[in-house]
């Protein structure tokens, strides 16, 4: 596709005031809109119907540029800490006539957000994900060679698992003991190692590095 013919995304300058006015924090990528705000928590009335009134002006924009705006595709998550959790509020967000209610996990450029930015609900999926492709590489190892067996574990497990991964940091260990278990089990897959064998000699023959110092 040319430079000419590319689509151009941007913040028009009568839609921007929008955003300020309601102390409300815009991101584009591609279609995806999103709209930040924070607050305290006796203040989530207020922040909510500005978000409500942001998102009817949002509405109205993509209505004259000729664009509709995918209720159906729209997520509401409130976010705070811990201990905070059961105070979060249930009260869905009102788009023209379609409610949206709150969730408690959200997807973003392929990373699952929880309401805690704990991070666990993409941790527990990745492992998952990645434990299904290993039981089916186990399947056909014994007719590929191990340069094949190395390649296929690259692009589907390794991939997944250094995707995103800078936003791991900080994360408990018990969670990224689960992602350095997948990588465990990927180095016993191409080296067909025993499951008890150490795994510090098998990383050097593969010059990979443990997850947390993949972050």
């Amino acid at each position: 596709m040319s430079e000419k013919s590319k689509p151009k995304y941007f913040l028009p300058q009568l839609w921007q005031p929008a955003f300020s006015a309601l102390h409300l924090h815009p991101h584009l990528y591609m279609d995806d809109t999103q709209i930040y705000g924070f607050c305290a928590l006796d203040e989530v009335s207020g922040l909510r119907q500005r978000i409500s009134t942001c998102v009817a002006h949002t509405s109205e924009w993509m209505k004259v540029n000729r664009l509709q705006l995918n209720a159906a595709k729209s997520e509401l998550l409130w976010c705070t800490s811990p201990c905070q959790q059961d105070r979060l509020p249930s009260i869905p967000l009102h788009i023209g006539s379609d409610i949206v209610q709150p969730v408690r996990c959200v997807q973003n450029l392929g990373i699952f957000v929880d309401s805690d930015v704990s991070l666990k609900t993409h941790i527990l999926k990745t492992v998952s994900s990645c434990f299904a492709a290993l039981r089916r590489l186990c399947s056909i190892r014994r007719s590929v060679s191990q340069a094949v067996l190395l390649s296929l574990v690259t692009s589907l497990i390794m991939m997944r698992l250094n995707y995103g991964s800078a936003v791991l940091a900080g994360r408990p260990s018990h969670l990224l003991n689960r992602l350095q278990s997948v990588l465990n089990a990927a180095e016993h897959l191409v080296c067909n190692a025993c499951k008890y064998d150490h795994v510090t000699h098998l990383l050097q023959d593969l010059h990979w590095l443990r997850f947390l110092e993949r972050i």
